[in-house]
Parts: C-alpha cells; structure tokens; sequence
C-alpha cells in the first residue's frame, strides 16, 4: 500500500474498516481526509497511536462516539455506520413474490449473529412457523442446520457461500419479515436492506448498535425472552408497517453522503495551512 502511495500519490479521501491499518500508512496520507467506520461493535478496534491521525470517526450509537472522545478529546465523530446509512434503493426493493416463509434471518454463520436466539425462539413458536436462514459465510452453518433438525423446527438454509445481491433480494422477497438476533454487533447493514426490500424488522432488543432504525413503521424490538411472541405478532401484522418509505426519507446513501460532505470539508478546512 505504502508502494502504491509512493507511485500514485495519497487519495483526497482514505476510509478505514475495520482492522488492517497502521501509524504509517496513516502517515503517508497526512494529507487525506480519513475517516474510521468500526463496522462492528468496539467503538475502535485499533490502538490508540492508529485512531489519533484520523480525521473523522462514524460510530453506530452514541455510546461508542463517547467512548471515542474520552480517547480522542475534540475528535470529529458522527452516528452515521456506513452499512445501513448509505444503502440503496436499486439494490433491495419489493418484488410483490409470493410470502411462503414468515421470516428470514440473512447473517454470517457466526456466534456472535446469536442465531441460538432464533432457534430457541422458534422452538416456542407454532410449529408451523417457517423461517429461512442465508449465510454469506461462516463456520456455525452445518451446527445450525443440524440443530434446526433435531428440534423439529422449519427452518431451511441457503449457503455458504452466499449468493448475489439480486438473489439475496428475491429470497428476502420471500419472507414477511426480516430479523436480527445478534447483540455485540455493529449497526448491521441488513437492517435498512430488509427494510428497502419491503420487510419490518425484529431485533433483539440488547442489540449496542443499530436500535435507532427500528421505529414505529419501521418494526420492533424484543428482549430474548419475548422473543418467540414477538415473532408470532410481527407474522399476524408484518403488512402494517411500511419500512422501505422510512428509509427512503432518512437513510438511503444521498442523505448520508448529505451529511458526511459537511465533515469532509471542515476537515479539509482545517488541514490547509496558508502560505
């Protein structure tokens, strides 16, 4: 990366997710704009020497924008997670399919998505809850389609490997609802993409990132132990809310960018010294 920089220069803009940077990357772009998304839930997952030289820090709660400023006093920060605030509208959509399966639960096959929490819930569910489980990824998929199997329960599961963004559109088209089960998570960019292609949401009400997309027409939020009715209640009313024109009016990608231009210029502002 170093190489490439020396050859091509640094970029006007560098955005870092995640892990994998260092001091001297940073260094080398001195004169960039950077911005640091966590993605998920640590508000920074990089030492203290990485996260000084940023610029901008989007966080996905309030609570991690305070933990960045107890670090980093004075530092510019924004709840603004690139996953669910720039979504587009183009990508998911409703596609007026037939609902044959009452929800779906699109996540890594990984512990911490808690898909034990769905399990259990549609254990307390009537049988005839049907669910639907995509993996992009992970190492949990064949211990959760064998457990949906010995517990009886009709869940079915597609991938890994996942599939493309228009087959993934088609299979949430299928479900009446989407849910998200996890708790130590970032702000999950599925959230407002269940909500572009038309489903409400039911989220775990622990969830540390995110919660703030889960509004009256949006969906609902319910702790564990509600879970199983919460997913009888949002199958009866899932047609009552109307997700896709609440993200429409706040969400989608022009209104993020919106805000996002304002703390791009006053940190390019503040980088230009006079001559």
């Amino acid at each position: 990366m170093l190489d490439l920089l020396a050859a091509h220069g640094a970029p006007h803009i560098l955005i870092v997710l995640g892990l994998g940077v260092d001091a001297a990357l940073l260094e080398a772009c001195a004169n960039s704009v950077r911005i640091y998304n966590s993605i998920d839930a640590p508000a920074l997952r990089v030492p203290e020497a990485v996260s000084a030289r940023f610029d901008i820090i989007l966080t996905g709660a309030q609570w991690q924008s305070d933990i960045v400023q107890a670090r980093h006093p004075g530092m510019a920060t924004a709840i603004l997670p690139i996953g669910p605030e720039f979504a587009s509208e183009q990508q998911f959509e409703p596609l007026g399919l037939e609902k044959d399966y009452d929800l779906i639960y699109v996540a890594a096959a990984q512990f911490y998505k808690r898909h034990d929490l769905l399990l259990d819930a549609l254990a307390a569910c009537p049988r005839d809850v049907r669910a639907l489980c995509l993996f992009g990824y992970g190492e949990l998929a064949d211990a959760i389609r064998a457990e949906a199997a010995t517990r009886g329960l009709a869940v079915d599961c597609v991938g890994p490997p996942g599939c493309g963004y228009a087959a993934v559109n088609r299979l949430m088209n299928r479900a009446k609802f989407g849910v998200v089960c996890g708790r130590d998570d970032g702000a999950p960019a599925i959230l407002t993409e269940y909500m572009l292609a038309g489903l409400p949401v039911l989220a775990n009400a622990e969830l540390v990132c995110g919660q703030q997309y889960i509004l009256g027409e949006t969906g609902r939020i319910a702790a564990p132990p509600d879970f199983a009715d919460a997913i009888v209640a949002m199958r009866a009313d899932h047609g009552s809310f109307s997700p896709r024109a609440a993200v429409l009016a706040r969400w989608t990608w022009p209104h993020s960018v919106e805000k996002l231009k304002l703390l791009i210029y006053t940190a390019r502002t503040a980088k230009i010294r006079p001559t």
